[in-house]
């Protein structure tokens, strides 16, 4: 990749992301995070993109810009927080028990889940593309998905045809994500089919687990997704601080940190 590419990517990343840290830059560019650091000090001069302490800021704080409200693409948040969401997903198999029914959005984080759930007798239902290929040789694992219209960001099944196909099913647990977690709006996503897709699941769902990691917490993205009293347990990471942890608990919400 040349440098001119690198640089156009990584600001796309930013500007998608509203942030990036280096490391994450690094491993996704394939160079050093040196490499990284004398890219983000030239786009800071081009004006291209803020400097941060370990990172770099989008310049784009207009809901309405270019990019602003785009759903991050899947190759960007598997390697975001990766260790943040490997711990969440081992949280989040300890809950799965032989037998159960559960779903499986179109998160990294669930794919995550999918990916070291053991192999046992389970009904799994999804609309991630990456997940269903992760259990698809695990033979004790029963994989269903709801097909629909594919999102090329997310590699998720989205739209009235997803959403119906949830209509016919009820699941034990429900494993989803999110792109913001804020007290008063709710659970939020980055678009509006990903917003309906998620509120449909958590319609057939007996429980609702909220994988998220402390990133995630007084956001509000674009599209309300669900509120808060639809949620029984949010598996996190340590980052979250007590107090935030303890606001949702008085909700009646059981938050996990791991």
């Amino acid at each position: 990749m040349l440098a001119a590419e690198r640089q156009e990517l990584i600001v796309r990343v930013v500007n998608e992301r509203g942030s990036a840290r280096v490391s994450e830059l690094a491993e996704l560019c394939g160079v050093t995070e040196e490499t990284i650091r004398r890219d983000l000090d030239r786009l800071e001069e081009a004006g291209r993109l803020k400097r941060s302490h370990g990172g770099a800021v989008s310049l784009l704080r207009d809901p309405d810009a270019p990019g602003a409200q785009q759903e991050i693409p899947y190759y960007v948040r598997e390697i975001t927080r990766a260790e943040e969401k490997r711990r969440i997903a081992a949280e989040a198999v300890k809950h799965i028990r032989p037998g159960d029914r559960i779903l499986l959005d179109g998160s990294s984080t669930a794919w995550y889940v999918a990916r070291i759930l053991p192999d046992m007798p389970l009904t799994v239902l999804t609309n991630s593309v990456k997940a269903a290929a992760e259990l698809g040789g695990k033979e004790r694992i029963e994989v269903l998905t709801t097909g629909g219209l594919m999102s090329h960001r997310s590699l998720s099944f989205v739209g009235p045809l997803a959403e119906r196909a949830l209509d016919d099913f009820h699941v034990d647990k429900a494993f989803l994500s999110c792109k913001g977690i804020h007290p008063e709006r709710g659970i939020s996503e980055s678009t509006g089919l990903q917003a309906q897709i998620k509120r449909k699941m958590a319609e057939i769902a007996d429980q609702v687990y909220l994988l998220a990691d402390a990133s995630k917490f007084g956001v509000q993205a674009f599209a309300r997704a669900l509120d808060l009293a639809a949620v029984r347990t949010i598996i996190t990471d340590r980052g979250l601080d007590e107090a935030t942890a303890d606001a949702y608990r008085a909700l009646g919400i059981e938050v996990i940190a791991v």
